[in-house]
């Protein structure tokens, strides 16, 4: 396609991307009381192979040309890494402190029981040949597990501002074991490609340069951006200069981790988690937020949702072999996580809270397969029976949470109520005390 052609699709689908999983995410919240997010999660979905080019393939291929797929591509890219920005910018270290030792033993957890769960299924699956050709019973237990046990932290975060969680510890302690748990199983997938001839240079980037940059930003981080909270505080606000310079900030983390072999949108968590407290995040969330929220994040659904085809689990053999894929994936890491919490002293109410909130997998997990898709380590039957546990341990977490601890804390007080969290209150409205 010509440039003038590319600028002519992509704004069309500005318009359609936003008009889907606004009215979407709408008809979710209204009358099936699930957050935004699974709207605009549905909505990419719909948006895709799925339905629209299902029922008008025509339609569908002139609104998402092949050749303006890179251009969503890596404007999906930036809206899930600011959004994960945005988030970190509100992150309670305090609170993280406090509940370190459930975040690790949650994140562990997290991981180990699901691997156990992919080393018992996956020589069945082997058996079954929905793996690609060549692939050893190492690789093929490596990726299940890595995409049994992964938590969809970008959703996490947004169920987490929608329930009105952002300011609990219950929040933090989520927040921080999924964040170690998605790095974790990004290193898993890293050294399951470095096993396909990328070398081991592949594995060592992911474990050693993201372990690095991680380390970095959060010890030396809020020291090095010191100075400019103190210039954002002698102008008395966020001026563009001061922007341009955290927006320049974000692009280097970003990239980083991509660079590392892992994602970008730990890129923007570590920095929004290093930057300093008080006016420089409350400006910078006002002039950030809205404009992510609203246009870039749905990017990053329906990219994903372009690339889901749920039609392919089209047997009862199939359904059948995605409901234990299913079962077994949500048992193992919610009780896993549960167990955890309970051992490193959280009550049983907010244990099975943190068990359901780490269980929803989103489109992290769907990132991961269509990696795995694309190197041909699994097949297009196992790809879309992996899409279907996604969508349905996403669509999940919510309903659960609420019937386990979200009813009856908030009957207590302990929670506002839901109408009190909407799309134009701050992700990450959080108070300086306390914070790095």
């Amino acid at each position: 396609m010509a440039l003038s052609e590319l600028s002519v699709a992509f704004f069309l689908q500005v318009f359609v991307i936003v008009a889907a999983c606004r009215a979407m995410g709408w008809i979710m919240k209204r009358f099936f009381d699930q957050p935004q997010v699974i709207g605009e999660m549905i909505a990419g979905v719909i948006l895709g192979p799925s339905l629209l080019g299902l029922l008008a393939p025509d339609v569908q291929a002139m609104i998402f040309p092949k050749d303006a797929k890179p251009v969503l591509y890596v404007c999906a890219q930036l809206g899930v890494g600011l959004y994960m920005f945005l988030v970190g910018l509100g992150f309670r270290t305090d609170h993280f402190r406090l509940n370190a030792r459930s975040a690790v033993a949650v994140s562990v957890s997290g991981m180990a029981a699901p691997f156990l769960v992919a080393v018992a299924l996956t020589p069945w699956l082997l058996n079954l040949d929905l793996f690609g050709k060549g692939i050893t019973s190492v690789q093929a237990t490596l990726f299940m597990g890595a995409c049994i046990s992964i938590t969809a932290f970008p959703v996490l975060a947004r169920i987490i501002q929608e329930r009105g969680l952002t300011k609990t510890p219950l929040g933090s302690l989520a927040l921080s074991a999924g964040a170690i748990d998605d790095a974790g199983a990004w290193t898993v997938l890293a050294i399951v490609l470095a096993s396909f001839g990328g070398g081991p240079e592949v594995a060592i980037k992911a474990i050693v340069g993201g372990g690095l940059f991680a380390a970095f930003m959060i010890v030396l981080g809020p020291k090095l951006l010191a100075p400019l909270a103190r210039w954002a505080e002698r102008e008395g606000k966020v001026t563009p200069q001061i922007l341009a310079v955290v927006v320049m900030l974000f692009g280097l983390s970003a990239w980083a981790m991509d660079a590392a072999g892992l994602h970008s949108v730990f890129g923007g968590f570590l920095l929004g988690v290093a930057m300093p407290r008080g006016l420089l995040t409350r400006e910078i969330r006002k002039q950030v937020e809205p404009f992510t929220t609203a246009l870039l994040v749905p990017m990053f659904f329906a990219f994903s949702g372009l690339n889901t085809q749920l039609t392919m689990v089209n047997s009862l053999n199939l359904a059948a072999i995605a409901t234990v894929i299913l079962v077994g994936s949500v048992a193992a890491k919610g009780l896993a996580c549960w167990a955890a919490a309970r051992v490193t002293g959280q009550d049983n109410a907010t244990a099975m809270a943190v068990g359901t909130l780490m269980n929803a997998r989103g489109l992290m997990e769907l990132i991961i397969i269509n990696i795995g898709l694309q190197k041909g380590i699994i097949g297009p039957a196992l790809f879309s029976m992996l899409v279907v546990m996604a969508i349905v341990t996403t669509l999940m977490a919510s309903p659960l949470f609420e019937l386990v601890y979200g009813r009856k804390a908030r009957a207590s007080g302990e929670l506002g109520q839901l109408n009190e969290v909407d799309d134009n209150e701050d992700i990450v409205a959080a108070p300086a005390k306390g914070l790095a």
